[in-house]
C-alpha cells in the first residue's frame, strides 16, 4: 500500500502506548507476585477492603473505576478463596458490606512489597524527577478523561489512601 499524507502510524497514537503500558504493568505485577495467585484487580479490591472495611460493592467499584457487575464477579472469587466476607448492612438489607478476613489481610500484607517492586519496575526507565512528572501527567490525562469511561471513578467519602 503506498504511503500517503494521511497514513497514520500506530506508534504515533497515545492509545497504542497506553495499551502497551497496561500490558507491561500487568505482566510485571504477575511476575512480582508469582505464587500468590492474585490479579491486579483483586489486589486493588482487597487493598480497599482492608483500608476501609465495611464499604459496599458500589463504593468499591466507584473507587476502582469498575462497573458493579464486573466487581461482583471478582468478589465472588475472592469470597470463595476466603479473602473477604459480604455481610448485610444494618440499614439496608439489599446492600452487602465487604470485610477482609484474616487470610485476606495476610495476603495483602505479603503482596504489598511485591506490588511496590512491580510499580518501581514500571517507572525504572525514568529518572526520579521524570517519574514524578510522568505520574502528574498520567493523573491529569486520566482525570481529564474520567467522564468518558464506561465506569467513571467517582469521588466518595472513602477515597483510596484517605
Amino acid at each position: 500500500m503506498p504511503k500517503t499524507a494521511h497514513t497514520t502510524r500506530i506508534e504515533d497514537q497515545p492509545g497504542y502506548w497506553i495499551r502497551r503500558l497496561q500490558q507491561i504493568a500487568v505482566a510485571l505485577f504477575l511476575q512480582e507476585t508469582d505464587g500468590l495467585e492474585l490479579t491486579p484487580v483483586q489486589y486493588g479490591t482487597m487493598q480497599i477492603i482492608c483500608n476501609h472495611p465495611g464499604l459496599d460493592q458500589r463504593s468499591i467499584a466507584a473507587q476502582l473505576g469498575l462497573d458493579t457487575s464486573t466487581l461482583g464477579t471478582v468478589l465472588d472469587r475472592m469470597e470463595r478463596r476466603g479473602w473477604c466476607t459480604r455481610e448485610p448492612s444494618a440499614h439496608d438489607k439489599r446492600v452487602r458490606l465487604l470485610k477482609p478476613t484474616a487470610e485476606g489481610r495476610a495476603l495483602i500484607a505479603s503482596a504489598q512489597p511485591h506490588m511496590q517492586a512491580a510499580q518501581a519496575r514500571i517507572l525504572a526507565p525514568l529518572k526520579p524527577h521524570q517519574q514524578a512528572q510522568f505520574m502528574r501527567l498520567l493523573k491529569t490525562v486520566v482525570e481529564g478523561n474520567n467522564s468518558n469511561s464506561r465506569a467513571p471513578k467517582q469521588a466518595s467519602a472513602h477515597q483510596i489512601g484517605a
